[in-house]
């Protein structure tokens, strides 16, 4: 195998994330799903599905959208049909109507409507003579109306195509209507800023005025006749966009909802003690339905440690709460709650013991099960994911029956069913009816195989094709239980590599960060990069420590104050386990790490604080001032950095700036020395240590970790005399899957680290790329 066909192979297809099936919509009669899918694991041209009576239908983006000449090749065989497939980007955002019989949908910045019944006019593609570019269009749930944001205004156009019109018009350039603000989509995962009522007469709709955010700029240094872009960028401690709800009728009267300003901060609204955090402000809007009689809205406070949940009257704007929620950390709110069921019975979090669960109405979810998402509901049954083993994730129902509210006195609680049994991560899409039985879209990934398919009153009847192409190396991960907090781990060896043959150096390829865990059952482009770099003479080994999820309250709390000490304590608890599991196999004074976001910071902390132990690291889009990252993530587990500074100068990788830089002035260069850790709490990495090989990477259009992080970094690494590298890549943001970027970087990476460490040397005959 040519050491270059992994990463060409990485780039061409995006991470191995061309041709996956995703934005699944289920009808409610259960028979139909539409989704998006690219043209094949090579063409990132994203088309509109639709899988009914075990066949698959193009909808949309192909040449009957009148935008292309293409010949759909690589679409695959049997029931899909994909004959004329344009050569425009394809389908952006998309959405339905209740019925799953008219899609609204995007592409190239124009709007489009196509039907579902394949019959007619009604079947075929349309594009609606409005001006763009439109965002996130909606049908309302009787298809007759498409609402849709342009230039930051709610509008609304029938159908079809007609009396297009404003519903709700910014009052200055800083004020949009319907769309989300930056902590809303970036940080806590909401995408949507509008919602329709169910009587398709009036929408509820998010106002967001962010003239009071810090306007941060994002330019190209290799394009210098690119103006800037201003970027409102709330970096933790400043201020956040103000997010508002307004009722909008479709023929534009507007109702303010009454939300509340602050939650009192105790019930007996004392103090907080001196040096402890609260802020009671309801900056968060984290959620919003209209599904019934009502809109139900969920907000949570600045210091994220209050959530009420709260009912609107959709003639007044009045609240009415229906629930509230306090932690002395911060409330975590799975996705896909608050739900209510055909009845009404309310699915809320609950914390119970050491575990993140539900309650679904009094009856909570079964004793230790780390609920990780909440599916949806077809009548009273519940659908969810779940952890029990940290490693995997499993579809989940409940079903209710005439047991008491805390369950049966012994034994497991029968209204909980695991619905899904191979090893791996599991999730599903939900829809259907109480009378034609549930239809589950089940999307598994185990580490052998991806599979999308299509299960209803129970049973398998389809499966939706998966396009992605197969790795060309063989991930072998071998799965790892490592050091004294039982961190769940994988370590790679070439496939080459026969025991007692030598030490390899040592690779360490983590993530670690909180939102995310890479160590898992199932397949993914994390494993086929690891298995890759392991081919070339590494022994590769990835940790998940504390502050990943899946492993309970303590284990995601311990980062609270420090989020970087812990983590990092954890990945070298971890490799000495592993170094002791097998003796012989990994050579301890050649051990590098490598990271992006998250786990950039880490691997630029671990060359810094520990160089007794990590030598050689490659850093990318490192977050090196936890200060200058958003409001939403930081304060969540550092407090505010004016009132409780330490803990950002414990995580930071800078030097703390002096009073007279302020918090968020140049580096205090003079104070580079500390680069080590405040004080120089641990010792073995001395001020006058030296830093080992260190490449620090960035793109240079990221508005996600600004490259500010880097160059300061850099700057700081110069001052105090300490080489180091430094990669730009122009043209480029946070994601970096760009052919000719992408496949260079991991090649580089290669080159870096066989420089700095060496590489294991392959028996006669076998190839390092093999």
């Amino acid at each position: 195998m040519e050491l270059a066909s992994f990463p060409r192979q990485f780039a061409r297809t995006r991470r191995f994330s061309l041709g996956v099936p995703q934005r699944f919509t289920v009808s409610p009669d259960g028979k139909r799903v539409l989704f998006t899918r690219s043209v094949s694991g090579t063409d990132a041209r994203s088309l509109l599905w639709l899988y009914e009576n075990g066949a698959e239908r193009l909808l949309a983006g192909g040449d009957e959208d009148g935008t292309g000449t293409g010949t759909g090749d690589g679409i695959g065989t049997g029931d899909r049909s994909g004959a004329g497939i344009g050569a425009g980007a394809g389908i952006g955002s998309y959405a339905t109507d209740r019925h799953a019989r008219v899609a609204a949908y995007t592409r190239d910045g124009a709007l489009w409507t196509v039907g579902t019944d394949g019959g007619g006019d009604g079947g075929a593609p349309r594009r609606l003579p409005v001006p763009g570019p439109v965002t996130d269009p909606r049908p309302s749930p009787d298809g007759t109306l498409i609402a849709y944001v342009r230039d930051g205004a709610l509008r609304v156009v029938r159908a079809d195509g007609t009396a297009d019109r404003v519903l709700a018009e910014p009052e200055s350039p800083e004020i949009t209507y319907g769309l989300p603000d930056h902590v809303a989509r970036e940080s806590i995962g909401r995408t949507r800023a509008f919602w329709w009522s169910p009587d398709g007469t009036a929408l509820l709709v998010a106002r967001v005025d962010a003239s009071m955010v810090r306007r941060w700029y994002v330019g190209d240094p290799a394009d210098p006749a690119r103006p800037p872009r201003a970027v409102r960028y709330p970096a933790a401690g400043t201020a956040n966009t103000e997010t508002s709800l307004r009722l909008v009728t479709v023929g534009g009267d507007q109702t303010p909802v009454a939300l509340p300003r602050t939650a009192p901060e105790s019930g007996d609204d004392a103090p907080a003690a001196p040096g402890t955090w609260r802020d009671g402000a309801f900056d968060y809007l984290l959620r919003a339905d209209w599904d019934g009689a009502a809109p139900v809205v969920t907000v949570q406070t600045r210091d994220q440690r209050t959530v009420w949940v709260l009912r609107v009257d959709p003639s007044t704007g009045a609240v009415q709460p229906l629930s509230r929620h306090t932690d002395d950390a911060w409330v975590e709110f799975p996705p896909g709650t608050p739900l209510h069921t055909a009845s009404g019975a309310a699915v809320l979090p609950y914390v119970s013991g050491d575990a993140y669960g539900i309650r679904i109405g009094d009856v909570p979810s079964p004793a230790g099960l780390q609920v990780r998402a909440v599916l949806g509901a077809v009548g009273e049954r519940v659908f969810f994911t779940a952890t029990e083993e940290p490693t995997e994730t499993h579809v989940w129902s409940y079903t209710p029956s005439d047991l008491p509210a805390d369950g049966p006195s012994d034994g497991p609680d029968p209204r909980f069913v695991r619905l899904t049994d191979l090893p791996g991560v599991h999730t599903a899409t939900v829809g259907g009816d109480t009378t034609g039985g549930e239809t589950l879209v089940l999307d598994s990934r185990t580490p052998t195989a991806h599979t999308v398919t299509v299960v209803r009153g129970g049973e398998a009847v389809g499966r939706i094709a998966v396009l992605t192409e197969r790795p060309v190396v063989t991930p072998a991960p071998i799965p790892l239980v490592l050091g004294e907090r039982e961190s769940r781990g994988q370590l790679h060896l070439p496939s080459w590599y026969e025991p007692g043959s030598g030490r390899l150096p040592v690779l360490l390829s983590p993530y670690a960060g909180p939102g995310m865990q890479v160590v898992t059952r199932a397949g993914s482009w994390h494993s086929a990069a690891r298995q890759w770099f392991a081919e070339q003479g590494f022994a590769v080994l990835v940790v998940d420590g504390r502050g990943t999820p899946g492993r309970g309250v303590a284990w995601q709390q311990a980062i609270i104050g420090d989020r970087l000490t812990p983590v990092l304590d954890d990945q070298i608890d971890a490799l000495h386990a592993a170094a002791e599991r097998y003796d012989g196999a990994l050579d301890l004074t050649r051990v590098g790490i490598r990271g992006w976001s998250f786990s950039g910071y880490l691997a630029a902390g671990a060359v810094l604080r520990r160089p007794d132990v990590f030598h050689a690291a490659v850093a990318g889009a490192s977050v090196t001032d936890r200060r200058l990252y958003d409001t939403y993530w930081e304060e969540r587990y550092l407090g505010h950095p004016d009132i409780q500074p330490e803990g950002y100068a414990r995580s930071s990788l800078l030097p703390y700036p002096s009073e007279a830089n302020g918090p968020h002035g140049p580096n205090d260069v003079n104070g580079a020395s500390n680069l080590n850790g405040p004080n120089d709490v641990n010792g073995p990495s001395g001020p006058n240590a030296p830093v080992p090989p260190l490449l620090l990477v960035h793109g240079l259009l990221d508005d996600n970790v600004f490259p500010l992080h880097t160059l300061r970094l850099s700057a700081a690494l110069l001052a105090a005399g300490r080489p180091h590298s430094v990669l730009p890549l122009p043209g480029t943001g946070h994601l970096v899957n760009r052919e000719g970027t992408a496949d260079a970087l991991l090649l580089r990476e290669l080159a870096f680290f066989r420089e700095a460490l060496g590489a294991g040397v392959p028996p006669a005959g076998k190839s390092t790329a093999d």
